[in-house]
């Protein structure tokens, strides 16, 4: 289409949306993917809540596998039918923080022997890794998920799908399995130096 001054109209979707970068993303934030991570939280917190309230072990287990699936699909909608945005990236990001508080103060409550490591993967992820993920923000990428676009280090220690499942996952099952709190706590603090390098190492980087 050509605008009355001769100049072509933008398309309203994303440009070169394929590749990470956001220009030109449509601003309507009710969409499949934000709709799957909102009833995703939901289900995730009331079974959370129930399973702290009741001491309930099996709910526990459904809370966590609702946030990890959860989380996993909504991503998995937003690239498959090309509904990426920045919102649904920080609505993701908060959402996240909610349901991991919630289990996690579950798994203190059944393992209470792994208080340390747990209550030391709350705070980099609360905070640390909040304030590290929202960062993207000064890009004009679509999310951390393209990180890889600023800085392909940091994307690789933090938001590859390897690095994912080990600063996060990892730690949870070894809270569960492990006979004794010295690995997971190794493990936690682990993470803390790679948020906390990598947050040092994003804040130096120049704006775009």
């Amino acid at each position: 289409m050509i605008t009355t001054d001769g100049q072509p109209t933008r398309s309203p979707v994303a440009l070169d949306a394929r590749h990470g970068w956001a220009r030109d993303v449509p601003t309507s934030i009710i969409n499949v993917p934000n709709a799957i991570t909102v009833v995703r939280t939901v289900v995730s917190v009331l079974l959370a809540v129930t399973a702290i309230s009741s001491g309930s072990g099996p709910l526990l287990a459904w809370a966590v596998g609702t946030y990890w699936f959860g989380d996993i699909l909504d991503g998995w909608a937003a690239r498959t039918l090309g509904q990426e945005t920045r919102f649904g990236a920080v609505l993701d990001i908060a959402c996240d923080r909610l349901c991991c508080a919630l289990c996690l103060a579950g798994l203190v409550l059944r393992f209470p022997e792994m208080t340390a490591p747990l209550a030391l993967f709350a705070a980099q992820f609360l905070v640390l890794d909040l304030v590290l993920s929202l960062s993207f923000l000064r890009w004009p990428v679509l999310s951390p998920n393209y990180f890889h676009l600023v800085h392909p280090g940091v994307y690789r220690w933090n938001w590859s799908p390897v690095a994912k499942a080990a600063n996060t996952g990892g730690l949870v099952v070894l809270a569960v399995v492990a006979p004794s709190p010295v690995w997971p706590a190794l493990l936690a603090v682990a993470v803390v130096l790679v948020k906390a390098t990598s947050l040092v190492v994003v804040r130096r980087l120049p704006h775009p």
